[in-house]
């Protein structure tokens, strides 16, 4: 982790040229929130401009093997950037585990009751969860279902989307029952309840990795973007989001 000490003297070694450059970071799209008020601290510490390309780590991974524009990549999975690693799309001496996370079960306003816990989900008609062949979110959703022992029961009342928020959004309107999502995108809705936070043995370990793109044009940059990432300025950001 770099002290903010150090920070401001590395903004300030970029000198006011290198400052103005602008980078592209592809980032997990759970990340939206909590990276767009990220982007302000850094400008209003000294850094350059950012500029995101959200979506599922999954599309991500893939735009980047197959030559997309990016500085920065931030999946939510390792898979993912094992995936862009394997290929040669990432700087593997760059990667860091940035942040962690937990899934949480949803609802829409004064359904929580209904699903107290892990075996009330049977109770739902309708889950709403990210793509469990692809995106992250979705697979960690169907290892906790496994774990929990309730995969075979409701896999038949799942809805699979393209990522964390089109499922989040399902439960926003009304199209789904429930749905597992992460539990910072939970906290960015006041239209669901959150009925639990998955924890116990039935969690997955959530990791959000990130790196440098390796045909990036901006090197110096994107490494000092990287480096505010994590720091304390930057944590607490994320920790306001319930990123840990």
């Amino acid at each position: 982790m770099f002290p903010v000490a150090f920070l401001g003297v590395f903004l300030t070694v970029c000198g006011p040229t290198q400052a103005r450059e602008t980078i592209l970071v592809s980032a997990a799209i759970s990340l939206t929130d909590a990276l767009e008020e990220v982007r302000q601290a850094y400008t209003a510490s000294g850094g350059g401009e950012v500029r995101f390309n959200f979506a599922g780590s999954n599309v991500l991974a893939r735009q980047l093997v197959n030559g997309a524009p990016a500085d920065v990549f931030i999946s939510a999975d390792e898979a993912q950037m094992d995936y862009a690693q394997e290929r040669g799309a990432i700087d593997a001496r760059s990667r860091v585990p940035l942040l962690s996370n937990r899934l949480a079960v949803i609802t829409a306003p004064g359904g929580a009751g209904v699903i107290p816990n892990a075996a009330a989900l049977v109770q739902a008609k309708r889950i709403a969860i990210g793509d469990p062949v692809a995106v992250p979110a979705g697979v960690y959703a169907k290892m906790f279902l496994e774990h929990a022992g309730l995969w075979d029961h409701v896999k038949d009342r799942l809805i699979p989307l393209a990522n964390v928020r089109a499922a989040l959004g399902a439960v926003e309107s009304g199209g789904a029952d429930a749905g597992i999502v992460y539990e910072s995108d939970a906290a960015t809705s006041r239209r669901v309840e959150t009925a639990f936070v998955v924890a116990g043995p039935a969690a997955p370990r959530i990791v959000y990795p990130a790196a440098i793109v390796t045909r990036t044009r901006h090197r110096a940059e994107a490494e000092t973007f990287l480096a505010f990432l994590r720091s304390p300025a930057a944590r607490a950001i994320f920790g306001k989001y319930r990123f840990s």
